[in-house]
């Protein structure tokens, strides 16, 4: 793996390897607190910079950790980074931290975090783990967010309701009524409505990439044959 490229870890982590989509790691805060946009996001954004930050923690301590202690060693600066990020969630954006809950605590025993430190960060140079554990958190809150919104929507008929508690009572005007005068759809907001709502998301990626696969690649005039390549002329 020490030969991946830049843009192969950028497609990685936003779609080919997306750690709810594909891997499905991390299931227990994507089905407990998307049950809005704003939780999917404050979420997501929570557990990309603790996967940032101990990616390139990870990767320049790699050398110096031996094989058998790694793995405690990995925890530790995993759990460093996520008491810092879940004391400045409690001081600056406190009601969301609130409703996250402990949820916050819990990212340093989200698979998919000490996974990037173990496959990835391990094995390649700070730049690159870095970069991995950006795009994979920013996959992953994109998926939080989508399914969030969904659950929000059909739940509430909102939108982006409680924006305030992330980005501050200016943002208020986020905060949409996309279906008005709707009762909710209890449903979808218990947790049986994130698998449903997960599992769409799943099979939508899955025909895409079914789609993708199955349409013709157009090759350069250059590389066809010369009788194919006049008559295209």
């Amino acid at each position: 793996m020490s030969d991946t490229t830049y843009s192969e870890i950028v497609k990685n982590g936003l779609w080919s390897n997306n750690p709810a989509l594909v891997q499905l790691l991390g299931m227990c805060p994507t089905m407990a607190v998307t049950t809005s946009a704003v939780n999917g996001i404050g979420m997501g954004l929570a557990t990309t910079l603790v996967v940032v930050a101990s990616n390139a923690s990870v990767s320049l301590v790699r050398d110096l950790v031996s094989p058998e202690i790694r793995v405690p060693a990995f925890i530790l600066i995993i759990a460093a980074f996520t008491t810092i990020i879940d004391l400045s969630m409690n001081a600056y954006v406190h009601e969301l931290h609130k409703v996250l809950g402990i949820f916050i605590p819990l990212i340093v025993t989200n698979c998919f975090v000490l996974g990037r430190a173990e496959a990835f960060a391990s094995k390649h140079a700070p730049g690159k783990a870095a970069l991995d554990g950006l795009m994979m958190g920013i996959g992953f809150t994109l998926a939080l967010f989508v399914l969030g919104g969904m659950r929000e929507i059909l739940g509430k008929g909102t939108l982006l309701s409680g924006a305030h508690t992330f980005f501050g009572q200016g943002a208020q005007w986020l905060e949409m009524t996309i279906i008005p005068n709707f009762d909710g759809f209890l449903f979808m907001i218990l947790p049986p409505g994130a698998f449903i709502g997960l599992g769409l998301m799943i099979a939508l990626k899955n025909y895409l990439d079914q789609r993708a696969k199955q349409r013709p690649v157009v090759q350069p005039a250059s590389n066809r044959a010369p009788d194919a390549a006049l008559a295209a002329d």
